[in-house]
Parts: C-alpha cells; sequence; structure tokens
C-alpha cells in the first residue's frame, strides 16, 4: 500500500475517533497542563483528518501514485468524515437536524446518480462548485466547533453552514444536468448502434434474398437449356 491510499485509511480510522470525543458533552482533557473541552480535541482530530484529504491527493498526484484503491476510497472517507461530523454535532444541539439532513442526503444522491454514471461507462468529474462545497464543509464544521466555546464565532460558523448547503444543492442539480444529459447521449448512443445492427442486417437479409433468386434464375435456365436443345 502506498502512502497517499495509507492517508486515506488514516481519515477514516479518525471518524469513530471523532465521533466517541464529540458525543462526550462537556469532558474536559488535560493534555501537557493545559486544560482542552472535548469540542476543541474534536476540532483538532477533524482538522487533522481534512489535512490528510490534502496531502493524500497532493502526493498521488505528485509521485505519480494514483490508484483504483485509491480514487474509490477518496470520496468514501471525505463522505464519511463529513457526515459522521454533522451527525455528531446534530447530537449535541450544534447543528439543525434539517440542515445536516440536506448535506449529508446530497452526498448520498450524487454518489448514487457516480454509480450509475460508472455503470453506465462513463465518469462525471467533480465541478468547481463541488470542490468549493468541500471547502465550506470543512470550514462549517471547524467553526461550529469552534463557536461552541466562543459564541463570537456563532455568525461565520451559521453562514459557512448555509453556505456548504446552499453550495452542495446546487452542485447537486449540476450534476444531476450533466448526468441526465449523459444518460441521454448513451441511450440515444445505443439506438444508433441497434439501428445500424438493424440496417446491416437487413441488408444482408436482402443480399440472401438476391443471391437465391439468381440461383434460382440460373437454375431455371439450366433446366430450360436441355429442353431447347431436344426440339431442335
Amino acid at each position: 500500500m502506498n502512502l497517499p491510499n495509507a492517508l486515506t485509511l488514516l481519515r477514516i480510522f479518525f471518524v469513530p475517533l471523532l465521533v466517541a470525543v464529540l458525543v462526550q458533552e462537556k469532558a474536559v482533557y488535560e493534555v501537557s497542563g493545559w486544560l482542552i473541552s472535548n469540542q476543541m480535541a474534536a476540532l483538532v482530530i477533524f482538522l487533522a483528518a481534512a489535512a490528510t484529504d490534502l496531502l493524500d491527493g497532493y502526493l498521488a498526484r505528485r509521485w505519480n501514485q494514483i490508484t483504483t484503491v485509491g480514487m474509490l476510497l477518496d470520496p468514501v472517507a471525505d463522505k464519511l468524515l463529513i457526515s459522521a461530523a454533522l451527525v455528531s454535532l446534530v447530537q449535541i444541539h450544534l447543528v439543525p437536524s434539517w440542515m445536516a439532513v440536506l448535506i449529508i442526503g446530497r452526498e448520498f444522491a450524487v454518489s448514487g446518480l457516480r454509480s450509475i454514471a460508472a455503470a453506465e461507462g462513463f465518469t462525471i468529474q467533480a465541478s468547481e462548485l463541488g470542490k468549493t462545497k468541500m471547502v465550506l464543509q470543512v470550514a462549517a464544521v471547524a467553526l461550529t466547533l469552534v463557536a461552541a466555546d466562543w459564541p463570537a464565532a456563532h455568525p461565520a460558523a451559521a453562514a459557512a453552514l448555509w453556505g456548504a448547503m446552499v453550495f452542495g444543492l446546487v452542485s447537486a442539480a449540476g450534476y444531476a444536468r450533466e448526468f441526465w444529459r449523459r444518460i441521454d447521449e448513451s441511450v440515444k448512443e445505443r439506438r444508433r448502434i441497434e439501428l445500424l445492427r438493424l440496417e446491416r442486417e437487413r441488408r444482408r437479409h436482402l443480399r440472401r434474398e438476391r443471391r437465391l433468386a439468381r440461383r434460382g434464375m440460373l437454375d431455371a435456365a439450366a433446366t430450360r437449356a436441355p429442353q431447347g436443345g431436344g426440339e431442335s
């Protein structure tokens, strides 16, 4: 296993640790004489996991270690991290449940579209809006955790959450539009191929009938030729 894939797996392993720390409301940890709330500990874990997302992609491209496993695991790890963070924040009443449902539902809907697209033989590339959405999601979760200890950060956290939700829904609409366009093209291409196949079969059938007809005419001519010779 190469390093980029190992970083992706590490991000997945961060998920249960993040949830375990977040759901312990009002817990305090002592680190080198410093008292750290569970929200701040969760923030450190979350940012470390988010950093692996940037690092694994950078290293995979730089070292030319892009693999099929990495391409499959990376989006799964991202969605697990964001979904786990949002569900935990809903549990401790820091994020509205309806907002988390929309954001997480969008992730699963887009994943479903991409899976169907892959089964149809084409790929839906990540859009710029989708990339912006991911940045806003990370910012929203991080700012919400900061706002748990510093209420002054609440406006920024709320703005980031709204931005992540709006950008997510808009980018999902773009993915859906691209999906239906590609599906329509795929269906038209299959119909065109089917029509060409039927046309080839029709022409082949016509050629066969012509050969049979020509052979029948030759046989008939050959049958009449001796008769004509006998009469003369």
